[in-house]
């Protein structure tokens, strides 16, 4: 009998590389994975999970165990396909498109996520975004009117005060630093 397990940090299709290839060194054989997510051919016994659990926490992942754990990862899985890994543009209202894909009121998944996490669900895309906003900087192949119409931004002012906001510096002053302090995506919050 198949079973699903929930694992916490998978970000991007790297993740899901490394996380293949743990399920393969193990000899724990799956029928699909994806973002947060890893169909498993058959339920895994006990020892067994405590070995997945141990060798996932080693390379930066973890097993859900809860469905709220489950449901915040998934809400942090969409955010970050949506900003990093959509050939489609950002336009999106967060509250519609979150409550949509999981059939669950989005003040109560909000609220779920502030209680869960250290802050609000909105401000975790803005943190999202504002490090999707870096990497293109860094890139230096976008002008900030690009990145900021990529990102949905009404404007670049907008952008840069929001940037500024949580950086502590604006997009140039960032761009000119030859410092960039970029975080993991799964260290954003």
């Amino acid at each position: 009998m198949s079973s699903i397990i929930h694992i916490k940090n998978m970000v991007c299709p790297r993740c899901i590389e490394a996380v293949s290839g743990i399920l393969i060194g193990l000899n724990i054989p799956y029928s699909s994975i994806r973002l947060g997510e890893v169909e498993l051919v058959s339920q895994l016994n006990k020892e067994k999970r405590e070995i997945l659990s141990n060798t996932l926490k080693k390379k930066g992942f973890g097993l859900i165990n809860n469905r709220k754990g489950q449901l915040i990862e998934k809400m942090k899985n969409l955010v970050v396909g949506k900003i990093y890994h959509s050939s489609e543009g950002l336009n999106v209202k967060w509250p519609d498109f979150i409550s949509e894909i999981l059939r669950l009121d989005y003040k109560y998944l909000s609220s779920l996520f502030s209680s869960v996490e250290s802050i609000t669900f909105e401000q975790y895309i803005i943190n999202q975004k504002i490090e999707r906003i870096k990497e293109l900087i860094a890139y230096d192949e976008l002008t900030l009117s690009e990145i900021a119409f990529q990102l949905n931004y009404s404007s670049v002012a907008y952008l840069s005060n929001q940037f500024k906001k949580v950086t502590g510096m604006t997009p140039t002053q960032f761009k000119k630093s030859t410092i960039h302090n970029r975080k993991f995506l799964d260290d954003v919050y």
